[in-house]
């Protein structure tokens, strides 16, 4: 008898379970949910394109002006925490980003699982501590000094390192990862311009790097913490094994080689950000120490390496299926350069463009925004609600919830940017006669550089860094993909490519095509 009670009891609670699921289902937009693992099991059968996913997702609530938002519950439907909300609609994201801007911090999830790598950097804190960094980091990236920095880098390593690996693959007839290349450009610059240390990973032999592949590791073992239970991953960590093992391995890589940075410039500051950083005094009105101020240098480099040649990845590869746009590039590049260098094409390749030639670039500009637009280096990013809310178009958020704005999917909204959002049109940015570059005039339309409070601080010198590579690399050479290699997403918290970006180079013979023996 006692039995049969439990067992009454027990499909009692299945049926209430049942019943309230199904009130709650005709409640929800997305994708399909099912009892108990919600919708666990498309988003594991989607995860190789996850970003389409979400998109489709979004397009199905109606992709109208009104109604962009869809509400994914997780396991365990009946707790707050379970619920996964993903919007790509403008006014959403700007209430997200600005108009409640307290309410949507990173939250405790999210600075659980960075921060072991991160620490309280910028990129991983909120309230006072990101506040007082964010001030000592605007002052800095407004002077021109910083800008001149990053121009010495960047021309420094296109010059000598650069374009002597692409010059040989061009005499060799040999492909390139492309990706691969501009990872190590862009690591090499933000290391130098981030704590004066270069690491020399753009090198002809490509040699690996301690510093770079500990990064590496640890970035992809901390990204790993948001997508699994934080349970799972601190179990790990107490045990020391699996990827918590790699990641302990890895940041003591890491540390030891900030460390060495930190005394050198304890010893001789520079003009560069741990120098400047090193002057600064923390919420409590204390010099940082030295832990402090190598999250603050790995944050800076974190943001700076993988989003600039990640966009410059997919803009080659939009460049490469689209010959217009290309010759519309060169022919603005040979325009500025014909006035500041003259008539002589082979001066045009002697050296990189100058920050202030680059400055002139409209339409390249135009070109690495739409890249943007269609393949933000950052597809999705992730908020913590603090308090009960309701978004602008209806949707309400719990406390304790998660909320997604995608990036990737506001760029493939028909309602948003147009009949023709699919297509690689550089020319949607150009205003007048094409002279001018013009963000559209709701600016939560595009939010590669994210936007309100957190926007970019270093927005104009990645496209400075941005336009110097693509015009070092197309006046020079033709960009041909190799056969058969296919260009795929790669799932990870950036838009890198699965594959890399692998590429045939043909001498362009501006100026009688590049001198190979000067690199050899």
């Amino acid at each position: 008898m006692e039995t049969l009670s439990i067992l009454f009891g027990i499909a009692g609670a299945i049926a209430l379970y049942l019943f309230w699921f199904n009130l709650l289902a005709q409640k929800l937009t997305g994708p399909k949910v099912w009892p108990v693992v919600g919708s666990l099991p498309a988003l594991i059968s989607n995860r190789s394109r996850i970003h389409d996913w979400m998109a489709n997702n979004l397009r199905a609530t109606g992709g109208s002006a009104t109604y962009q938002t869809c509400t994914m519950p997780f396991p365990f439907l009946a707790r707050k925490q379970g619920f996964f909300t993903v919007t790509c609609h403008p006014k959403n994201i700007e209430h997200i980003l600005r108009t409640k801007f307290d309410n949507y911090p990173k939250g405790p999830d999210w600075q659980a699982a960075f921060h072991d790598l991160l620490g309280q950097g910028i990129f991983n804190s909120d309230g006072e501590t990101w506040l007082i960094q964010r001030k000592t980091a605007a002052l800095e990236f407004t002077t021109r000094t910083l800008r001149q920095a990053m121009s010495r880098w960047v021309n420094r390593t296109i010059k000598s390192r650069l374009w002597c690996i692409l010059d040989k693959a061009a005499k060799d007839n040999t492909h390139v990862d492309l990706q691969d290349l501009l990872l190590r450009l862009t690591f090499d610059n933000i290391c130098g311009l981030t704590f004066g240390k270069d690491p020399e990973t753009l090198s002809p032999d490509l040699p690996d790097n301690p510093f770079a592949m500990a990064f590496d590791t640890a970035t992809e073992a901390t990204l790993q913490r948001l997508l699994y239970p934080g349970l799972i991953w601190r179990f790990e960590k107490l045990l020391g094994i699996g990827g918590e093992k790699k990641l302990k391995e890895s940041l003591q890589v890491v540390e030891n080689y900030m460390n060495d940075a930190i005394e050198a410039r304890k010893e001789a500051p520079s003009d560069d950000l741990l120098s400047r950083f090193l002057n600064k005094h923390d919420v409590n009105g204390k010099p940082f120490t030295s832990s402090v101020l190598q999250r603050i240098a790995l944050n800076f480099v974190l943001a700076g390496r993988d989003t600039s040649s990640v966009a410059l990845s997919w803009f080659f590869w939009l460049v490469m299926h689209h010959p217009e746009t290309e010759q519309k590039i060169i022919n603005e590049i040979s325009t500025v350069l014909k006035e500041t260098r003259g008539s002589d094409t082979k001066k045009w390749i002697e050296e990189p463009l100058t920050f202030d030639e680059a400055d002139r670039l409209v339409y390249l500009k135009a070109a690495l925004a739409e890249t943007l637009r269609l393949y933000p280096s950052v597809p999705e990013d992730f908020k913590y609600v603090v308090s009960d809310d309701v978004l602008p178009d209806g949707t309400f958020v719990p406390a304790g919830s998660t909320v997604t704005y995608s990036i990737y999917s506001v760029g493939r909204m028909k309602s948003i940017w147009g009949e023709d959002c699919m297509d690689f049109k550089p020319e949607r940015w150009l205003a007048g006669d094409g002279d001018r570059f013009e963000t559209p005039k709701d600016g939560y339309k595009f939010v590669a550089f994210n936007a309100g409070p957190r926007t970019c601080l270093g927005k104009d010198l990645a496209y400075l860094q941005m336009k110097s590579v693509a015009s070092a690399v197309l006046l020079r050479y033709r960009l041909f993909p190799v056969p058969g290699h296919r260009v795929e997403q790669k799932m990870s918290l950036t838009l890198f490519m699965k594959a890399g970006l692998r590429v045939y180079l043909q001498p362009r013979l501006l100026g009688g095509g590049p001198d190979v023996a000067a690199c050899v």
